[in-house]
């Protein structure tokens, strides 16, 4: 997120990030990246190492790439409950991890703004069903003003396009802290938050999962149960079935 500071400098830049749950032990963070053509004329090579290095940290995270162009990316990165999805999610988008990796090029730039991003899950287990709520914290407020050789850049917002949305099998419920909050666009089971440049981003969201281990453990009971009902309702008693030859055998032995 911190490289996106200084691509501000010369074009546009798309960034979608998307987390898709399946159900509350599998799902996908999806990123879509794309770059304008403004910006990978005036900073050449750099751009393109830029993407190569999301590569580079999606492979990490046993995720995969799919290079749409050589200025088009999407990025898939599995993961198999919500505290996985968290440490993948904020080692990701560690700060300090992309600051080193662009150490060469802040040498000869301005000092790129910090830029803090972080992801919280909590979930509760209900049996059937999680309860999660997922809590993000993006702060752009050092990208309100950029200044780069003298020039100032102040409108962010119309060259940095940044989406992050959430897709449950239930949809999901908003959770409003502040006045100003960002209302989200609800496509069916999907939320999508259009997030403000120069300012603290704050999301906060609800939804429910349903629960493999617990519905596989209410199908076995179920079926125990139902084996059960049968048996001992449209089948005779075992004791009653086999007393007769019991008897029988006893009286021949007796003979």
């Amino acid at each position: 997120m911190v490289v996106l500071a200084s691509l501000l400098l010369s074009g546009c830049v798309k960034y979608d990030v998307g987390v898709n749950f399946d159900n509350s032990n599998h799902g996908e963070l999806v990123q879509h990246i794309k770059l304008g053509e403004r910006l990978t004329s005036f900073s050449g090579d750099y751009v393109y190492e830029w993407l190569n290095s999301i590569e580079r940290r999606a492979r990490k995270l046993e995720g995969k790439t799919k290079r749409i162009s050589p200025e088009e990316v999407i990025v898939t990165i599995p993961f198999n409950n919500g505290q996985e999805l968290q440490e993948k999610f904020n080692e990701f988008f560690n700060s300090r991890t992309n600051q080193k990796a662009e150490a060469v090029q802040s040498e000869s730039n301005s000092e790129l703004p910090k830029i803090e991003s972080n992801l919280l899950i909590e979930q509760n287990n209900f049996l059937l069903f999680v309860r999660n709520r997922l809590i993000y914290d993006l702060d752009l407020r050092s990208l309100s003003l950029i200044a780069s050789n003298g020039n100032v850049l102040t409108n962010t917002g119309s060259i940095l396009d940044l989406d992050f949305s959430l897709k449950a099998p239930f949809g999901a419920k908003n959770i409003p802290i502040a006045e100003n909050a960002i209302e989200p666009e609800k496509n069916r089971n999907q939320l999508v938050w259009k997030l403000r440049t120069g300012e603290l981003n704050h999301i906060e969201v609800v939804f429910w999962l349903p629960s493999p281990l617990g519905i596989g453990a209410l199908l076995i009971a179920l079926f125990v149960w139902g084996g059960l009902y049968l048996r001992y309702t449209f089948m005779p008693d075992p004791r009653i079935q086999f007393a007769p030859k019991a008897a029988v055998s006893q009286s021949a032995v007796a003979e």
